[in-house]
């Protein structure tokens, strides 16, 4: 779990819903550097297969892990590129 990965940053996306989780991710993954890695932490459900279609179909990030914490997602995306 998030144990395993250094923690760049934290997005707070909780109460948000499809598209904005995504496109608050794109947005915060431009502001890091190659290889870090951003916690996306959303209460949206819709945004496990969201982050996971944009992360597959996005060049220059990788999808690491997504944990469902009760009402809470947890995504870790990484800046690859």
């Amino acid at each position: 779990m998030s144990s395993e990965y250094q923690i760049a940053e934290t997005l707070d996306v909780k109460g948000a819903s499809c598209p904005m989780p995504v496109v608050q991710t794109k947005s915060a993954i431009d502001d890091l550097a190659d290889g870090e890695i951003l916690e996306v932490v959303a209460t949206d459900s819709g945004s496990m297969s969201d982050l996971d279609g944009w992360a597959t179909g996005t060049d220059g990030v990788e999808l690491l892990e997504q944990v469902e914490d009760g009402d809470v997602y947890k995504h870790y995306v990484k800046k690859t590129a």
